[in-house]
């Protein structure tokens, strides 16, 4: 099967967002839709192949969209909220799932880092049609390990090479991408964040995933989620493995992933 990308733009909260399908003609044959929300610093494009390789093997559609700032999305014009992420899944996801008549299909979630959370938060509200949620190196509530680690990048943005890296993914949207995101996850009122209190309403299975060497969290996040969970939850905590699983670890990833949708 050869991939096919198509792609556009659609308007939501007045803000122009980018988002892309990959095999847009499987959506209708009754199987369900893998919806990737990308990371923090991320984007559509920073999923590489990944996406690609699991609609291939699953013969399955990918839908996945740049969030407001992000990528080529319009630039974000206001100061991010501590609820952002849970403004993201309660009121940005479901609005792009209206806007292009996604809310019939089966989904299955797959989010990473920033997007992990979301995948977590959305069907705890909007159960309906997701079939099941895949998780890498998710946040349920933060944890002090990753104010070291998010001072390095700061320091790296501004002093090292990493916002000429990003600038390939988000151009212009670059700076005010960054520093709000920068900004919020070290701030004060961000320590006391969590989001642990939407777990208790997922109804669909759950795989968890992180790295042991992750740089912004410990098994404690796989640890809330499982406990948090009252249904069926995988984990994956997977050896010499950082932040990013699925480029880190793919061929572990890709396998697991693969069982848990086939298992669907």
């Amino acid at each position: 099967m050869n991939s096919e990308k198509t792609s556009g733009y659609i308007n939501i909260n007045s803000a122009s967002i980018y988002y892309e399908f990959i095999n847009f003609h499987l959506l209708h044959n009754n199987k369900p839709v893998l919806v990737f929300l990308h990371e923090g610093l991320g984007s559509c494009a920073q999923w590489k192949d990944f996406p690609y390789i699991l609609s291939k093997e699953l013969n399955m559609p990918v839908f996945m969209y740049d969030r407001y700032g992000y990528g080529k999305s319009e630039k974000i014009s206001e100061p991010r909220k501590l609820s952002y992420l849970e403004e993201e899944a309660l009121d940005w996801l479901p609005k792009i799932f209206t806007c292009l008549n996604l809310n019939k299909y089966k989904k299955v979630m797959i989010g990473h880092s920033d997007g992990g959370s979301i995948a977590l938060i959305y069907p705890s509200v909007f159960p309906d049609n997701v079939v099941g949620i895949i998780t890498e190196a998710a946040h349920v509530y933060n944890e002090e390990k990753a104010y070291g680690s998010l001072l390095s990048i700061v320091d790296n943005f501004n002093h090292g090479n990493l916002k000429q890296k990003l600038k390939k993914y988000h151009g212009n949207n670059t700076e005010t991408m960054f520093n709000s995101w920068a900004e919020m996850w070290l701030s004060d009122n961000f320590r006391q964040w969590n989001i642990e209190h939407y777990l208790a309403n997922i109804k669909c299975p759950v795989l968890a995933i992180q790295g042991q060497d992750d740089e912004f969290a410990t098994f404690k996040q796989l640890d809330s989620i499982k406990n948090g969970i009252n249904n069926l939850c995988e984990l994956l905590f997977i050896e010499n493995c950082k932040h990013i699983p699925h480029q880190q670890a793919q061929n572990i990833v890709k396998k697991e992933m693969i069982n848990f949708i086939s298992g669907l």
